[in-house]
């Protein structure tokens, strides 16, 4: 059986968002958690809902780019997609670099786009075949931050600071009132923000910045 994908769809246009969500939904393993029409409705899915994959507007109010920049840093496990109908490649290069991993041109067909979306979220980066050339993988990736754990939000220093006092992701869930499958998706979260490999690591890191002392 096939991993169900989350997605969350975020354009201002009406029109096309609906039609590409009911593309999507014609595909039984993608399910879409959330849609939106601006940067602020974006950012809100993304902390909200830690979609797999999220699809964004360049030019929608307030600016794809600087959504696609603030999710990367905020969410890493959510993969970034730019569906847009510019084919500039200033706008391919900064989406890029504000941590899109793919970016296709409207034009994509239905099933086209679901294959796509399959693919980066198994980890492949894709550019729309007219600007393939300017392909810059090794920009993909958020900038490291000084200190990390200032970049978690509060659930999930909520979470740290458990795992780091020993709880499983079971105990963990019992304590917040979260599904152990949403502790672990939260986990896996952390571990990108925090550049660290395992769970243990990121105890290691939280207990060396005083989280975790207590039980």
């Amino acid at each position: 059986m096939n991993e169900t994908i989350r997605v969350a769809v975020v354009d201002d246009h009406p029109l096309f968002r609906d039609g590409v969500i009911s593309s999507l939904r014609a595909d039984a393993n993608i399910q879409v958690v959330g849609q939106g029409a601006n940067a602020d409705d974006a950012l809100r899915l993304a902390q909200e809902q830690l979609p797999d994959v999220m699809l964004l507007d360049l030019t929608m109010p307030g600016g794809g780019l600087n959504a696609a920049r603030t999710i990367a840093a905020s969410c890493p496990v959510t993969k970034i997609i730019v569906l847009t109908v510019s084919e500039n490649e200033d706008d391919l290069l900064n989406a890029i670099k504000a941590g899109a991993r793919a970016y296709v041109l409207k034009g994509i067909a239905g099933n086209e786009l679901a294959g796509l979306l399959r693919a980066v979220h198994q980890g492949e980066v894709y550019l729309a075949p007219k600007l393939a050339n300017r392909m810059l993988i090794e920009m993909t990736r958020a900038p490291r931050i000084e200190n990390p754990l200032d970049q978690l939000t509060e659930r999930e220093r909520q979470i740290l600071e458990l795992v780091a006092s020993g709880a499983t992701n079971r105990e963990v869930g019992l304590r917040l009132h979260l599904a152990e499958k949403t502790v672990r998706h939260y986990m896996t979260n952390i571990l990108q923000k925090l550049h660290v490999r395992s769970r243990v690591e990121a105890a290691l890191l939280a207990q060396k910045a005083g989280l975790g002392d207590a039980r």
